[in-house]
């Protein structure tokens, strides 16, 4: 039998991180490019991240972004975790089936769906859309993607650790927060940057419950796309992919360096013994 890749699973491999992601190398390349037509490559500059700076409409739609996936990753986070407990932990309970499903619907419902919803429930609670609408709207979709990766981590967790600091006169609050959270926290972390990223690059959702003051980078990347590719696009969107990207890999670091240090802490304390 043969063994490693073949040149079919070799260039299928090839062929889709091609389509993944030679469009956005293109992106990033066309950034800094002289010419204002985005397909003609007239040299080398790195005017257009200057011309941003100028672009106050930009700007602004991009700081209301970060900020919105911010505070819908970390109130996503939270809720998603307790329900994630609450499914993993609490065992059978009456509702329970409803409980999940209303949790893991989002998952499932299409984005247009859940955003005309939304909208109809904010115009039958005569509730001005804005920051706070696309806010709530956000957490919504996101804390079903937390739940389902906290979830996975609490399955194999070894509850034998808890029940030994609960033995020694741990509270169970103070048990959660020194010994749970830590063991769990690279799947809290993971859960976090989805809900940021979702959050980030989500314009169907945002679209129905936004208004007036709260428009989103993706909202004003559409809406001036329509009319034409401009290079401060391009550079503004560079921005973000970098900001993702330097992000991810410093996640994954400092989630690789716990585990590490876990690991050591462990075999330090098998020694001691």
């Amino acid at each position: 039998m043969r063994n490693g890749p073949t040149w079919f699973n070799i260039t299928s491999i090839v062929l889709g991180f091609s389509f993944l992601y030679l469009p956005i190398l293109l992106l990033v390349i066309y950034s800094f490019n002289e010419s204002r037509l985005v397909t003609v490559w007239g040299g080398f500059s790195t005017k257009w991240y200057s011309e941003l700076l100028n672009n106050q409409q930009l700007l602004d739609a991009a700081w209301v972004t970060l900020k919105l996936a911010f505070l819908t990753a970390s109130i996503a986070t939270i809720l998603g975790t307790m329900a994630a407990l609450v499914l993993v932990r609490s065992g059978r309970f009456a509702g329970r089936s409803l409980f999940s499903g209303m949790i893991f619907a989002p998952l499932v419902m299409p984005e247009v769906i859940l955003g005309l919803s939304l909208l109809l429930l904010f115009v039958a609670m005569d509730q001005a859309r804005g920051f706070w609408t696309v806010l709530i709207a956000h957490t919504t979709f996101a804390m079903c993607y937390v739940a389902v990766v906290v979830q996975s981590r609490l399955v194999g967790f070894d509850r034998s650790v808890e029940e030994a600091a609960e033995d020694l006169g741990c509270p169970p609050l103070r048990t959660f927060f020194h010994i749970t959270l830590p063991i769990i926290l690279p799947g809290v972390i993971a859960g976090w940057m989805l809900a940021f990223t979702l959050s980030l690059d989500d314009l169907v959702i945002a679209s129905f419950t936004t208004g007036p003051g709260a428009t989103t980078l993706p909202m004003k990347i559409y809406s001036q796309v329509r009319l034409g590719v401009t290079p401060e696009i391009n550079a503004v969107c560079t921005i973000l992919v970098g900001l993702v990207t330097v992000g991810v890999i410093a996640t994954s670091l400092a989630t690789k360096r716990q585990q590490v240090q876990r690991e050591r802490d462990e075999r330090a304390a098998l020694a001691a013994n």
